[in-house]
């Protein structure tokens, strides 16, 4: 009799189980909505500033109706860098810039009580002595993508690359890759030598910073996302005024210009270029323009 309970009793676990993992299953998840405003110049011009993120870990469904409505309305798609696709030139254009004859060791290059946490990273992600030909910048970035990759994200379930993917009007874009990496090329060594410390102070928490940004993207929290830009190098004033506020007035600038010239563009860029009282729709909103959050 024990043993026959016990056969019952299981298979009436198991069973719930089955139903409770059916259940979840068919549990829709909840709707990916990233931030999108509607702009409207004073002679009646239209653009859509939509906030993305340029690396997950799975594809994501993020075309609401209000977003294929923006993008149908729109007659060009402007991103930072149209050529998003282009993984050759990319990597040729970061290798050309990145890289400069006789730079002293990665690790000389950081005061020497310093030293201990960046060899730690750099073994760790097996980059040890492997990035000593780049300069200080580049080396920062390309920790950063090795430590994205390993927390499981991918440039390809980017939104950016879905956008050229599908999109059939035309592309213009707002720096390309040639200007873009130009300005962490441009940045002083003291500047460059910050970047590589935030990217190290932050390994750890990398995944859990990943996670907390995607979500915040999703639900289009902007609040959220203004946090995180306030955080870390952003809060040195060079680093933000040459990776963010200096490059968000620049965006809006040509923005006006492309308004101007009769375009009704549908602007994708990345989500922390589109928060707080520095983001593109504030500016935009105190040059005139009206600024309707729509999603």
């Amino acid at each position: 009799m024990a043993g026959s309970f016990r056969s019952v009793s299981s298979k009436r676990f198991w069973l719930a189980a089955a139903l409770a993992l059916a259940a979840a299953a068919c549990k829709p998840a909840p709707p990916v909505t990233p931030a999108m405003w509607e702009v409207t110049g004073p002679g009646g011009q239209r653009a859509w500033l939509f906030g993305t993120i340029h690396a997950l870990p799975d594809p994501v469904d993020w075309r609401s109706d209000k977003v294929e409505a923006a993008l149908a309305a729109s007659n060009r798609l402007m991103l930072e860098v149209a050529k998003i696709d282009d993984g050759a030139g990319l990597a040729g254009t970061f290798a050309r810039l990145g890289q400069s004859p006789g730079l002293p060791p990665l690790v000389a290059r950081i005061p020497a009580g310093e030293r201990a946490g960046l060899e730690r990273v750099l073994a760790d992600l097996g980059l040890t002595g492997k990035l000593d030909g780049l300069e200080t910048w580049a080396a920062a970035l390309t920790i950063q993508q090795v430590i994205s990759a390993r927390s499981g994200l991918d440039s390809g379930n980017g939104v950016d690359r879905a956008l050229v993917a599908d999109y059939r009007k035309a592309l213009g874009e707002f720096e390309g890759a040639e200007r873009q990496l130009g300005i962490f090329d441009r940045l002083a060594e003291a500047d460059q030598l910050e970047l590589l410390r935030a990217v190290v102070r932050g390994a750890g928490a990398s995944l859990d910073d990943a996670r907390r940004l995607e979500q915040a993207w999703a639900k289009g929290d902007m609040a959220a996302i203004t946090a995180e830009t306030n955080r870390d190098f952003l809060n040195d004033p060079e680093l933000r005024a040459a990776l963010l506020t200096g490059r968000n007035k620049a965006w809006a600038q040509r923005l006006r210009q492309v308004m101007a010239a009769g375009e009704q563009p549908f602007v994708a860029v990345g989500a922390a270029h589109l928060a707080g009282p520095e983001g593109l729709p504030a500016l935009l909103a105190a040059q005139g323009y009206t600024v309707r959050r729509v999603q």
